[in-house]
């Protein structure tokens, strides 16, 4: 019945098809991410929405077999056509997340496991060595002596950022600093990157990196198999920190620094599951105070609010004169106007 079946993209505005596919999905106790940018599905013949597969970017999220057809081949249909939307959209490179009792669909579908957090999820790409590689264009990097790290969005670059780099720098002989490489920020990641080496350029022993595809912000790790946000929270770490750890290894890393977040119930439970399980790899995890100007926590949303107020003679006390440079040039002028218009 479903040996010629075409696996075909949902349309947003097909309200009907869109129900089946959340209706299959809450049926096989998954919930939809919320990052999704592409979805398919397929169906039998009399309209039975049987299988869906969907994409962010270029990550395999929200798949799903109806109980009644699994080991139907459906997967495999679905997968296959998602790697095909993937190539047509530009990426050769993807990833997939998935539950513990689907990673074997996964492997036999060209996938590669990186790394899996105890039976709630694996990581995995369609590269061999893709993160081997990856560890290996950081290895001409490593130094002997005390190694730390930092991992920052840095969005933008702040003198909080800055604040915490030199006092990791006074505790250490090396220190990287890896800037989130993912889209995800009104400053897109190379923006980011430039504008963290613009501000350590002066600085001794610092060598800034993009973490490329192997970590990412919580705002797009995907939760649609768990079971609520602090439980993905507390995965979405122990990812990190397996990831953290290969890297760590690489660069000969015993100590990794971040900065107090007093506020946000996700980093604190980000920290302390880092703080519990990074000494039990060999690594200190050290939380430093938020730098204050004028009795006021320096923070990116606080400089990114101003902007918005087009208050940059207070941006101007809060930022490196590479970034307030760079935040006043040609160059800047179509991210302070999205920020600017940003409801």
């Amino acid at each position: 019945m479903l040996e010629d079946a075409i696996v075909f993209e949902v349309e947003k505005d097909n309200i009907k098809v869109q129900k089946q596919v959340d209706e299959l999905l809450q049926k096989e106790g998954i919930k939809r991410d919320k990052f999704l940018d592409y979805t398919s599905a397929l169906m039998t013949d009399d309209g039975r929405v049987v299988a869906t597969g969907s994409l962010y970017k270029n990550t395999m999220r929200c798949l799903a077999v109806d109980t009644e057809f699994q080991g139907c081949g459906l997967i495999a249909k679905i997968v296959t056509a998602l790697r095909e939307k993937e190539l047509e959209r530009g990426y050769s490179h993807y990833f997939g997340y998935t539950k513990i009792e689907s990673a074997v669909s996964f492997l036999a579908l060209g996938f590669y496991e990186i790394a899996r957090i105890d039976n709630k999820l694996v990581f995995m790409e369609n590269k061999k060595n893709g993160f081997k590689n990856y560890l290996q264009s950081l290895e001409k990097y490593k130094r002997t002596g005390c190694t730390s790290a930092i991992v920052m969005n840095a969005n933008p670059f702040t003198y909080g950022h800055l604040n915490l780099i030199k006092t990791a720098l006074k505790e250490s002989d090396t220190l990287h600093v890896f800037v989130l490489s993912e889209d995800e920020s009104i400053f897109p990641s190379d923006v980011r990157l430039s504008l963290v080496e613009k501000g350590v350029s002066d600085l001794n022993g610092v060598y800034v990196h993009s973490t490329g595809p192997y970590l990412i912000s919580n705002a797009t790790f995907p939760t649609y198999f768990l079971k609520d946000d602090s439980e993905a929270s507390m995965i979405h770490s122990r990812l990190d920190i397996e990831m953290f750890e290969e890297i760590a290894k690489t660069l000969n890393i015993k100590k990794r620094f971040v900065g107090k977040e007093p506020f946000s119930k996700t980093t604190d439970i980000y920290n302390k599951t880092m703080r519990d399980e990074l000494p039990k790899k060999g690594i200190e995890l050290k939380v430093i105070p938020r730098l204050e100007i004028d009795g006021t926590a320096v923070s990116a949303s606080t400089v990114r609010t101003l902007i918005k107020n087009g208050d940059f003679e207070s941006v101007k006390a809060l930022v490196p004169k590479t970034t307030y440079d760079y935040l006043l040039s040609k160059d800047a002028s179509e991210i302070i106007e999205k920020i600017t218009n940003k409801e």
